[in-house]
């Protein structure tokens, strides 16, 4: 993907949108590796407005179209259930802007694709919760996200990643791998590649549920990190989610145990020395409080008393991704030293092994909450 300058960005591409007001300034915002993104100042006579004008990047996203699509839909939806609440919702939800055209997004002659939304102002995203406090809010955005969209048909959205989370399609990956052994290291990793094998029958326990439908099909997030919540900058109370373009049809509790995975966790994705890897109890419980009430009712009574499967499924599969990397040669995850994905599949076993030390304990707080 070319790289585009500031001057061309808001020369040539602004104006293009559907903006208010006339372009004035333009700087790069954040350190994201994926899209090429900018913060854009206007100018209405004496008004100012703030926009964030992206580059999407295609190699990543193979189909912006379709992306685009889902993002519309979705955020449209929730735009207009916010219109019927009290209460000021500007910021609740991203506002994107079309383009003078109308289409969601522009793409360029060189194949380039590029959006533009609204500035959150006053808001903060964090890469880790600074208090249990910060992980609550993660927690009630993401519930709530669910709420909004519990009327929305998930049939409606373009699957853009196949498989995403379909962990038993993730596990015949990882049986492929096992037998073609690309990188020759399948000996370094016999006991991981146990722990896998131990747990097939698991692997199945959502997709099993949502066939025989105990489950229902949702509209999910998929990357349901901290930092893809703002914070009020002075209240610390969430308001808004944000990063829309992994939305797809999925299920509530992958969204809810991918935030699990890696917020209930004493220590980084890829430390060395398990001994510091521990699951926190509290920590889940703080975020299934969070996340219960932001969804208000709208889960089913199915969907509750599995949120302890999926956050033992999204720690399992992420393990099993990374394991699976780790025997084709490193071709997915960015590595940064030679075992490195052995490294981060083990701290994600550690994590499952302590989940069904504490299985009956998260079992019963699913209860309490319930």
């Amino acid at each position: 993907m070319a790289y585009i300058d500031r001057a061309s960005a808001m020369r040539d591409i602004a104006p293009l949108f559907d903006i208010e007001g006339v372009p004035s300034e333009i700087d790069r915002l954040g350190n994201g590796h994926i899209n090429d993104t900018f913060l854009l100042k206007t100018k209405d006579g004496e008004k100012e407005h703030l926009y964030v004008l992206q580059r999407i990047n295609s190699n990543v996203f193979k189909d912006p179209d379709a992306v685009m699509s889902n993002i519309w839909n979705v955020t449209e939806h929730i735009s207009k259930k916010l219109e019927t609440l009290e209460g000021e919702h500007e910021r609740s939800v991203m506002r994107f802007i079309r383009t003078k055209n109308g289409e969601s997004h522009l793409s360029t002659d060189d194949g380039a694709f590029f959006r533009m939304y609204k500035y959150i102002g006053d808001s903060i995203s964090l890469d880790l919760p600074k208090t249990r406090e910060d992980f609550y809010e993660s927690a009630v955005a993401f519930g709530q996200f669910q709420r909004m969209l519990s009327d929305f048909n998930a049939d409606k959205l373009n699957e853009t990643i196949a498989n995403f989370h379909n962990t038993p399609d993730r596990f015949n990956k990882f049986l492929k791998a096992i037998e073609e052994n690309k990188s020759g290291r399948k000996d370094t990793a016999l006991s991981e590649i146990d722990f896998v094998l131990e747990r097939k029958e698991f692997t199945s326990v959502l997709m099993d549920a949502l066939e025989k439908g105990e489950i229902p099909l949702r509209v999910t997030h998929n990357d349901t990190k901290m930092n893809n919540v703002l914070l009020d900058a002075e209240t610390r109370k969430q308001v808004c989610v944000i990063d829309l373009d992994t939305i797809m049809p999925g299920l509530s509790v992958n969204d809810f145990g991918d935030s699990i995975r890696f917020g209930a966790s004493t220590a980084a994705e890829d430390e060395k020395d398990l001994d510091k890897v521990h699951f926190d109890i509290s920590l889940f419980e703080v975020y299934l409080e969070g996340f219960l009430k932001g969804c208000g009712g709208q889960l089913t009574a199915n969907e509750i008393e599995l949120l302890p499967e999926g956050a033992k499924m999204m720690t399992l599969e992420c393990g099993m991704r990374f394991l699976t990397d780790y025997l084709d040669g490193d071709t997915y995850f960015r590595t940064h030293y030679e075992d490195h994905n052995l490294v981060r599949c083990r701290t994600q076993f550690k994590l499952v092994s302590e989940m069904e030390e504490k299985w009956d304990e998260m079992k019963a707080l699913v209860r309490k909450y319930k």
